[in-house]
């Protein structure tokens, strides 16, 4: 008697035994991954909370600095970029090409809405003396150059892991308009959702302690 086959997916890679191991799998990996930037991005809260504790008047001073309305808008933008971000992955397990695309696209131009309000406030800083260098504020006292430091690498380090994103999201939007994710394989997608969702709570974390320390106290 012939011994029956079963029909292999053309997306299960050779060292899986099935779809739903490969997910996992993957899913795993992207976990790990984040463990590693959490790790990366705690050094900088670390620093944050040393500095916050030896200038604690100079940092409010340069909170106040920030504009807490344009940061306010971007945080809304990607708490609305999180849950497009969601559906695209739920229409990707539903095998809702059209859905797929639109959301994906959504996210993307929330994702750009984003790096442009993120380039007008770096503009402002710049016209102010506010950056870091050799055109930085004199007159500005050490704790409030130290914030100052410490915004420009958060916000910037945040900024380039959105424009990474932004390259995940075209690669893996370019595959959906094709049909590549279905019910049966959706794991780019959601992979994807997860560093998206990522960066965004960081952010979550960076608009109250950059932009409304003190704000109380205004």
């Amino acid at each position: 008697m012939s011994t029956p086959t079963t029909t292999r997916h053309p997306k299960l890679q050779e060292h899986f035994y099935n779809m739903d191991q490969q997910l996992e799998a993957s899913t795993l990996g992207m976990w790990v991954f984040l463990v590693t930037e959490v790790m990366f991005f705690g050094g900088l809260f670390m620093a944050y909370i040393v500095y916050r504790h030896m200038y604690p008047h100079a940092w409010v001073e340069a909170s106040h600095e920030l504009n807490w309305q344009l940061g306010g808008l971007n945080t809304m933008v990607l708490i609305v970029s999180s849950l497009t971000m969601a559906l695209a992955v739920r229409a990707a397990m539903l095998s809702e090409k059209k859905q797929q695309v639109f959301y994906l696209l959504t996210t993307m131009a929330l994702g750009t809405v984003f790096l442009v309000v993120k380039f007008f406030e770096y503009k402002a800083k710049f016209e102010h003396h506010l950056v870091p260098g050799p055109h930085f504020n004199p007159a500005l006292e050490q704790g409030m150059q130290i914030f100052f430091s410490l915004y420009f690498m958060m916000t910037g380090i945040h900024a380039a892991h959105m424009v990474i994103g932004l390259g995940i999201m075209t690669y893996i939007v370019i595959n959906a308009a094709k049909g590549t994710y279905n019910a049966e394989y959706y794991g780019p997608v959601e992979v994807a959702g997860l560093y998206w969702h990522f960066v965004d709570i960081v952010w979550i974390f960076l608009f109250p302690l950059l932009y409304l320390l003190g704000r109380h106290g205004a």
